[in-house]
């Protein structure tokens, strides 16, 4: 596999590129520039990715790493490169998509974590950069998607831990205005309500300092959850090390479940149970599209493979004390 070229970020060593409108950057794009006659206007050769998260977490979070990965294996057959940046919220990500439209420096973007009443799409429209939502959108858009299943895997994930017994269940999510948390908890609420028992759901930021903080939280309550579903690898790992230090022995006492499934996961002790995602293959499916909108190609609809349950040494029985 070809490694990530993604160290590199826009700003100012940027050199600008020649002068072109968004639909004459993209007829030399990399299905042309492979199947048809060359452009007098070369393509940039790089599709945008901006994270807007703290930079801390992508040295913890294997997600992106690995995501960024199955991007560019793709993108590397056709030489094209990822062009990451790394902002602090919404507001400079939009600035980052201002100065690549001018500079005329990709030829799409991949929109990564869709949020409620998000601008990004509507702006990416405007400046006439063609981008493909990695998610699912709100609402009818004209902005194409490769959707993510996120009710499925948590229902799924609730009856399993429905059929070991357990009742008092709680679940450390992602940030609350993000679309996938809300899908996320929308589907725990209405399985929990249809049987009969009403889960404790906190927010969480993805860190291991909010994974800790939030299950001391959890289990400092007087009546403690015996089961905690995370929305990330590195919130459960944390939690299993809050746990400990709170007496909770897992999984005989408490129950934990990852989203998400890296090596750290694995390699815990106990190991997590997760919601495995194929991440690498998702991001390959987003490469697949950035594909056909670089090609000035449509965008065929394409779904990430859903997560699955996968059981390790952290789930169990409910306790019965």
């Amino acid at each position: 596999m070809n490694p990530p070229r993604a160290g590199r970020t826009a700003g100012p060593a940027d050199a600008p590129a020649p002068a072109a409108d968004p639909a004459s950057r993209r007829a030399g794009s990399v299905g042309e520039r492979a199947d048809g006659p060359p452009d007098h206007r070369p393509s940039p050769g790089a599709v945008g990715l901006v994270l807007a998260r703290p930079a801390r977490l992508l040295g913890v979070e294997p997600f992106f790493m690995e995501f960024i990965a199955g991007i560019e294996e793709r993108l590397a057959e056709h030489d094209l490169s990822v062009l990451l940046h790394v902002v602090p919220h919404h507001q400079a990500e939009i600035a980052a998509y201002r100065r690549w439209a001018a500079r005329g420096l990709v030829d799409a973007v991949a929109l990564v974590n869709p949020a409620v009443g998000d601008r990004r799409p509507r702006v990416l429209a405007e400046l006439g950069l063609p981008a493909v939502i990695v998610g699912n959108p709100e609402g009818a858009t004209d902005t194409p998607a490769v959707r993510t299943d996120e009710s499925g895997p948590v229902r799924d994930a609730l009856a399993r831990l429905l059929e070991l017994g357990h009742r008092r269940i709680a679940r450390v999510g992602g940030p609350a205005d993000l679309l996938h948390t809300v899908a996320r908890t929308r589907a725990l609420r209405e399985g929990c309500r249809e049987a009969g028992i009403e889960p404790v759901v906190v927010e969480g930021d993805y860190s291991d300092e909010a994974g800790a903080r939030l299950t001391a939280r959890l289990l400092a309550a007087p009546e403690p959850p015996t089961a905690i579903l995370y929305d990330n690898d590195v919130m459960a790992v944390a939690g299993l090390e809050a746990a400990g230090a709170a007496g909770f022995a897992v999984p005989d006492r408490l129950s934990l479940l990852a989203w998400d499934d890296s090596p750290m996961c694995r390699l815990a002790s106990p190991p997590l149970t997760t919601m495995s995602v194929d991440v690498h293959r998702f991001g390959s499916l987003v490469a697949d599209t950035l594909l056909e909108l670089v090609a000035g190609r449509p965008a065929t609809p394409r779904e990430s493979p859903a997560a699955r349950w996968v059981r390790r040494g952290s789930t169990g029985p409910a306790p019965t004390d």
